[in-house]
C-alpha cells in the first residue's frame, strides 16, 4: 500500500512532468471575434512572435542578449514591432535590422526611440491605429515596491495592449502590480512577469491577474521563479493559466 508520502511524491512528479510538457509548446492558436486567426509563438524570456492574418508581430525581440542564443534571420520579416524598453533583455539594436524592412511599424518608448531613430514613440496612455484590425494602446508599467523603483521608474516604460480584429492582447512589460491595472479592461490573453526584485512576486501575480480577470494568462519573464503553483493557486479563478518557456 503507498503511504501519503508515496502518494504526494507521485503527485507532484505528475504535476512537474505535466508542467515541463507544456513549457515545451512552442505557439498557442485563438480565433478573433471575426473569424481570423491568431498564433502566438513563444520565442523567450519576454520575447514574443504573433502570427495575424499574414502579419508577423514581434514584441521585445533579443538575439543573443538572452539566453538561448536565437537567430531571427530565420523567422519572417516584422510587420510590427513592439518594444517595451531600453533594457537589454528587451532591446536589442543587433536584432532590429535582422526583422525590420522599410514597411516595419516600430512602436517603443521613448529611450528606445531615440537609440533606433526610426519608428513612432509612444507614452503611457498613447494609442495608434496601424490598420482598421490592428489598434496599440501603449499602458503604464513601473516599480513600486521601496527600493526597486529605480527599475523601471513610472512615467518611463511602456506595457502595451495589442488590439486584432477584436481579440485583445495585454503584454505587460516590467511591472509590478500597478493601480492602472484596473483600467485594463475586456482582455482575451495577458502576459504578466514574475520575477522580484524587478516585477512582481507571484503573490503580486495572482492579484493582477484577479484584476485583469484576462480569459488565458501566460506568465512570462520568470527566469528562475517557480511559476507553476499559479496553476494550482489560481485554480477555480476562471482564468486559464498557461505555462510556456519564458525564462
Amino acid at each position: 500500500m503507498k503511504t501519503a508520502t508515496t502518494r504526494l511524491l507521485t503527485v507532484c512528479l505528475a504535476l512537474t512532468a505535466a508542467m515541463q510538457l507544456h513549457a515545451a509548446q512552442k505557439s498557442d492558436t485563438f480565433q478573433t471575434p471575426g473569424g481570423k486567426t491568431v498564433v502566438i509563438n513563444h520565442i523567450k524570456h519576454a520575447s514574443i512572435h504573433i502570427e495575424y492574418d499574414g502579419k508577423h508581430i514581434y514584441v521585445d525581440p533579443v538575439g543573443n542578449t538572452v539566453a538561448p542564443a536565437t537567430d531571427y534571420t530565420l523567422m519572417p520579416k516584422a510587420s510590427i514591432i513592439l518594444i517595451t524598453h531600453e533594457h537589454m533583455d528587451h532591446y536589442d539594436q543587433l536584432t532590429l535590422p535582422k526583422l525590420w524592412t522599410p514597411a516595419t511599424a516600430v512602436y517603443t518608448n521613448l529611450a528606445v526611440n531615440s537609440k533606433v531613430h526610426r519608428g513612432i514613440a509612444l507614452s503611457n496612455g498613447d494609442s495608434i491605429t496601424y490598420s482598421s484590425d490592428i489598434q496599440v494602446w501603449a499602458v503604464p508599467a513601473y516599480n513600486t515596491t521601496p527600493g526597486r523603483e529605480q527599475f523601471h521608474p513610472k512615467g518611463r516604460d511602456n506595457g502595451y495592449v495589442l488590439q486584432l480584429d477584436g481579440l485583445r492582447i495585454y503584454i505587460a512589460g516590467d511591472t509590478e502590480d500597478i493601480p492602472e491595472m484596473a483600467q485594463v479592461k475586456d482582455i482575451d490573453i495577458a502576459f504578466l512577469p514574475c520575477n522580484q526584485p524587478y516585477t512582481m512576486t507571484i503573490d503580486q501575480l495572482i492579484k493582477a491577474a484577479n484584476t485583469i480577470k484576462p480569459k488565458v494568462l501566460f506568465p512570462y519573464h520568470y527566469s528562475e521563479t517557480p511559476v507553476g503553483q499559479l496553476r494550482l493557486r489560481m485554480a477555480g479563478s476562471g482564468i486559464d493559466v498557461r505555462i510556456r518557456d519564458y525564462k
